[in-house]
């Protein structure tokens, strides 16, 4: 494994904002509020942020747009965390495009959702998670969402692909503490194993995960980056205090589909503007109080 390879996985832990995608009312991408919430992501405290990913309506965005955020977004960090960039698709010639821009953009990892609805065999994702590598010289993380993309990747297939230098990581949000463990004792020695559930992420750390690709921490990042701080040093009664005061919200961001909650919750903190792109929606007026009293509950509004 090349040094380049090997000084990303060193970087690839914590907590980890896998950052909305703030837009007008009107759905056009709001880079100034852009990058507002990058700042303030950095300043307080988080590791790295994942640029159009899930959280970031990758599904909604064009191709010209996708790269256009992830180009803004190194630009903007300028350095200061690591950027993972969501490049995945159901279509691998699709996402070796997008792997390729991403990589001409100067992200530092790439991350690869298994490819949703056409339903591929173990065997075709990893071709498919193979061909991109092969395509691409940078560091590219797997990701496994089945509830999502429907397609599940086995461990044996992780495994399998474990032994290609440039994929360095996998974000397991299956939120299955009893798999993720596995999938450590599996692969933990060849690739960073990341969370993407937060009601389970800390205690995933607890058996050897590197950190939590969140959603939480889109609103409570100070509160999530000192958690798992302190998790990574093996103080996991400190870490637990301190997630307890946010961790109500791994619900409650939830209450809709993601990202409605979260964008309304940003919006509500005054980060954001309302735009939101369909099939997605504005927050239902129904579960407003709910979100404002959560945020209540956290201390992050009056």
């Amino acid at each position: 494994m090349t040094d380049t390879y090997q000084e990303i996985k060193s970087k690839l832990k914590g907590a980890i904002t896998a950052l909305v995608t703030p837009m007008k009312p009107d759905g056009s991408v709001d880079y100034d509020a852009l990058a507002g919430l990058i700042d303030w992501q950095i300043d307080q405290g988080i590791h790295a942020l994942v640029a159009v990913g899930t959280t970031g309506e990758s599904a909604t965005l064009s191709m010209d747009e996708h790269t256009e955020v992830i180009r803004f977004f190194v630009k903007q960090v300028a350095g200061r965390v690591p950027v993972i960039a969501g490049t995945g698709a159901n279509s691998t010639h699709e996402a070796i495009a997008l792997t390729t821009q991403a990589k001409l953009a100067g992200a530092d990892c790439a991350l690869l959702v298994a490819p949703y609805y056409n339903k591929p065999t173990q065997e075709g994702m990893y071709q498919h998670f193979k061909a991109i590598a092969e395509a691409v010289d940078m560091p590219q993380m797997l990701y496994n969402v089945p509830g999502r993309t429907v397609v599940d990747l086995s461990e044996d297939t992780v495994n399998r692909l474990a032994d290609i230098d440039n994929i360095v990581a996998i974000k397991d949000a299956t939120g299955n503490l009893e798999r993720g463990i596995s999938l450590i004792r599996r692969v933990g020695d060849r690739m960073v194993v990341l969370s993407g559930d937060d009601p389970t992420a800390l205690e995933l750390v607890k058996h050897g995960a590197k950190g939590d690709i969140s959603v939480t921490s889109n609103v409570a990042p100070a509160a999530m980056s000192q958690a798992f701080a302190l998790a990574l040093q093996g103080r996991f009664d400190e870490a637990v205090k301190v997630h307890e005061t946010v961790a109500h919200l791994h619900k409650d961001l939830f209450i809709e589909s993601s990202p409605q909650p979260t964008k309304y919750a940003l919006h509500k903190m005054g980060k954001i503007d309302t735009g939101i792109r369909l099939p997605m929606l504005w927050l239902s007026e129904q579960y407003h109080a709910a979100i404002d009293n959560a945020l209540k509950q956290a201390g992050l509004i009056d």
